[in-house]
């Protein structure tokens, strides 16, 4: 789902057939300015987003933006600035602000993790642990805050998994027909498989095709031995078990990527409002 097409199906939620609330009590030509008001120190995201569901909400209102996303902001800041009709403002307040809040959210943790990282050459990645319907928005979120996207889906890439590992019968079986699907229906997508410890690891290593070894729930001290088994040849990428006070020593063992599903699951919205001025 697209991201306009996630504002349309939202708007079309939280509205339906009327704000009537809002169409009962405030005249219909009334006119009205609010301000987006920040209340916590964090990541600004999810400016561009309020803004097209203002004018989704109705074309005549006017946004005067002060603060992109990716903004670093505390309390007291005015992102915005919303000024036209008073009940086209209040219709769209709360999808805005709910947005807002959840991608400000997502983007201030992954900055917080990406900045223990500074000096390192790993990446922070994010996973498919979203919000249903979400992905595009939150996986944007974590753009703003330095971090980098997986895979979108299911589509664009291979994920050999334990259970794949499992039900395939084997790392050598799965891979091999990961190959045969791929060559039968002409596509070239990049593979990656998980590995749980160091005799997966090698017979990954030895029967190769593949792109990254994702090294799940090692140690740091194995994980750091399991990178320099994989000597360059292969992407690594680290999951499992890694937390922000140990993130920067799981990312100190040379690890190209560290992915944390926390991102978009395990997040709390950063607190802002809309009042009228």
């Amino acid at each position: 789902m697209t991201i306009d097409e996630i504002i349309t199906q939202a708007l079309k939620e939280d509205i339906g057939d009327g704000d009537h609330t809002s169409l009962s009590t405030i005249p219909s030509n009334a006119e009205g300015k609010a301000k987006l008001l920040i209340k916590e120190e964090g990541i600004l995201a999810g400016v561009e987003i309020a803004e097209n569901i203002f004018h989704k909400v109705d074309d005549d209102i006017d946004v005067e933006i002060f603060l992109k996303d990716g903004t670093k902001v505390k309390n007291g800041d005015i992102a915005f600035i919303v000024k036209g009709r008073s009940i086209s403002i209040l219709s769209a307040e709360r999808l805005a602000l709910n947005f807002m809040q959840r991608l400000s959210g997502v983007a201030t943790y992954t900055n917080k993790l990406v900045s223990k990282l500074d000096g390192l050459k790993t990446k922070i990645l994010d996973t498919r642990k979203t919000t249903p319907n979400l992905r595009a928005l939150e996986k944007y979120a974590v753009n703003i805050g330095g971090g980098y996207n997986h895979r979108m889906g299911l589509y664009d890439m291979i994920m050999i998994k334990d259970n794949h590992i499992d039900f395939a019968g084997g790392i050598n079986y799965a891979i091999k027909a990961t190959h045969k699907y791929l060559k039968k229906h002409n596509k070239y997508l990049r593979i990656e498989i998980e590995v749980r410890n160091f005799n997966e690891l090698r017979q990954v290593l030895s029967y190769g095709g593949i792109d990254r070894i994702m090294l799940d729930n090692f140690s740091v001290n194995n994980l750091k031995k399991a990178v320099l088994m994989v000597d360059g040849k292969y992407e690594t990428e680290a999951s499992g078990g890694i937390s922000v006070e140990s993130i920067r020593e799981y990312a100190e063992t040379g690890v190209d990527f560290i992915s944390v599903g926390a991102l978009t699951h395990h997040i709390e919205s950063l607190d802002m409002s809309l009042k009228a001025v």
